[in-house]
């Protein structure tokens, strides 16, 4: 898409440089979707610790010793 964009020129040649990319448009784009990708670490760095997990680790061991008892009642090895 061709657009119009007032940008700092210099702002721009750092860009190009940091970037590598041989184009001003190629520059710009690689430093927007570097942008957005930062932005979405960050989302999901913010949101650690606010999702809740249920724990079902108690849970799993009762069924797994009862898994066992059972499995040693019929005379069998656990897999």
């Amino acid at each position: 898409m061709r657009t119009t964009l007032n940008i700092d020129s210099e702002l721009l040649d750092k860009v190009v440089d940091a970037t590598g990319e041989k184009t001003k448009s190629g520059a710009v784009n690689a430093a927007l979707k570097e942008y957005i990708r930062r932005k979405h670490v960050q989302e999901f760095i913010d949101s650690w610790g606010k999702v809740i997990v249920d724990d079902y680790s108690e849970q799993a061991l009762e069924a797994e010793k009862k898994k066992r008892a059972f499995l040693d009642s019929l005379g069998r090895e656990p897999s």
